[in-house]
């Protein structure tokens, strides 16, 4: 049976971050992800995991106005303080993974950005190892986010092929991979092996699974054959209260906690 976390950086949005780890364990939530949690004390966020019983995934780099760092040519340095912070964060919280946000590069910088996105992250691996962190490199199409360097799945494998540690990985977000091209279930079973991470959400309004283009249902059930085990980020925007919209996933066991 696949199995559900909740990204509170989209979901359980109408409650102030510190209490949308309570609010995510009384829906059936038993994992949680984050996006940008600086403004809370790490102190704060372990207490919470502990008090509710939560399994806590990963985070992002700090994202900025360039939309992340790791490929932006001559921003080397602040990449590297940027990670760290979110290095530092998620091993305090015991998190397991960082999201390393690549940023909007011109046309004209991508070979540049290449090689400085592949440095960048041969360097942050090898921190993270130290910690056992896994890295994950996210396409993210560009519809919503216009020159972002990276959209297609290809490139991330290709990128996670070249930089060649073991714990960087594809955060395969199936909203963002329908929109770029499409054919999900045959290009997720081939880059399977350099998966680290799924997300989910309706296509093309990045509402609840239950509507749209994609018949999730069904990839849950291809995706579990193909023999990903891992868990599935909810990073969709509810179309009213978080908690109203949960019946697609009663039958996958994400009920109320006493029901």
């Amino acid at each position: 049976m696949p199995r559900f976390a909740a990204n509170l950086g989209h979901l359980f949005t109408e409650y102030p971050l510190l209490e949308r780890f309570g609010a995510a364990a009384a829906c059936g939530f038993t994992a949680v992800e984050l996006q940008f949690p600086y403004d809370i004390a790490p102190a704060a966020v372990k207490a919470e995991l502990a008090r509710h019983g939560l399994t806590q995934l990963g985070v992002n780099t700090p994202q900025g106005p360039e939309f992340g760092l790791a490929a932006l040519p001559g921003r080397e340095r602040d990449f590297e303080v940027a990670f760290k912070r979110a290095l530092d964060y998620v091993t305090a919280i015991g998190g397991t993974a960082i999201h390393c946000m690549a940023g909007v590069v011109p046309v004209n910088e991508r070979p540049a950005a290449e090689r400085v996105f592949i440095a960048n992250l041969t360097r942050a691996a090898e921190e993270a190892s130290e910690s056992n962190i896994m890295l994950l490199i996210e396409p993210i199409n560009p519809r919503d986010r216009p020159g972002y360097f990276l959209s297609h799945v290809e490139h991330a494998a290709d990128l996670v092929d070249k930089i060649g540690a073991t714990n960087v990985r594809i955060q395969f977000d199936f909203y963002h991979i329908q929109i770029v091209g499409g054919d999900l279930l045959k290009r997720f079973e081939k880059f399977l092996p350099a998966v680290g991470h799924v997300q989910i959400a309706a296509v093309p309004t990045r509402g609840e699974p239950d509507e749209g283009e994609v018949a999730y249902p069904h990839v849950f059930e291809a995706i579990e054959r193909f023999g990903y085990s891992g868990w599935i980020g909810c990073e969709y925007k509810p179309r009213t209260r978080t908690a109203e919209g949960l019946g697609w996933a009663k039958r996958y066991g994400v009920v109320p906690r006493g029901s």
